[in-house]
């Protein structure tokens, strides 16, 4: 039976990553969800996918089609400055989200912005395999609390860097455009927090609202680009 999976497609020099999800239900297939006594799950199954593969040979055709991520601005960090600033969590935070550096869906309205930078600890070192965990509403202000729409993690590469393409989240009433964010250096603990968008009228009037955590927006030739820096208290 015809299925539409959401993929996000990843090329690291030779590594090809591609991760793919969707949800179906069992009885569309022809099978009724198990139940055992009291106990019965429910109709709906998200399944996953990883695929991995080197690049070898003629490979040239492959390399070209690959989506060309747009690298963050040189890093800027003063050693012993202040760590980026804790803000609350929020009411719809899910755990278990797919690894995936898109949140981008068929079908999905907003505006496309890419948002990147590097994960450092306070003597500016970058911090590789740091998880970042984000989640966000919709153009519209609305979260998806049933699945994983708009949601997922990813860790900084061999630089620090982490790269997210996502849209502009909308407006929902007493909040400014913010993004939610979890983020975990190795052995570390979790700063959790948020990220905002400058040239908001709504900012003034956000309580939590905190311009320590404004990203630099910038127009390019393909779209929109925020860049922030993470800053963790951890010792290297």
């Amino acid at each position: 039976q015809p299925t539409t999976w959401a993929a996000t497609i990843k090329l690291d020099g030779t590594r090809l990553t591609v991760t793919g999800s969707t949800t179906i239900k069992m009885t569309d297939f022809g099978f009724d969800p198990p139940a055992i006594f009291f106990l019965k799950t429910e109709d709906d199954v998200r399944l996953e996918f990883r695929f991995i593969a080197r690049l070898t040979g003629t490979a040239a055709s492959l390399v070209v089609a690959a989506p060309r991520q747009v690298a963050p601005p040189p890093l800027s960090c003063t050693p012993g400055g202040p760590v980026t600033p804790a803000q609350t969590e929020g009411p719809f935070y899910k755990s278990n989200t797919p690894e995936r550096t898109s949140l981008l869906e068929p079908g999905m309205t907003g505006t496309r912005v890419i948002v990147t930078g590097y994960v450092v600890a306070r003597d500016c070192t970058p911090i590789v395999r740091t998880r970042l965990d984000f989640w966000q509403a919709d153009d519209r202000g609305n979260y998806d609390n049933a699945g994983f729409r708009l949601r997922g993690h990813q860790c900084t590469d061999d630089k620090g860097i982490y790269y997210l393409e996502t849209i502009l989240p909308g407006l929902y009433p007493g909040r400014t455009r913010h993004i939610h964010v979890k983020v975990q250096a190795p052995g570390g603990s979790v700063l959790t927090t948020q990220l905002y968008f400058p040239g908001e009228s709504s900012n003034q009037n956000d309580r939590i609202f905190d311009r320590a955590l404004l990203a630099a927006l910038r127009d390019t030739p393909t779209g929109k680009v925020a860049a922030f820096n993470f800053i963790l208290d951890v010792r290297r």
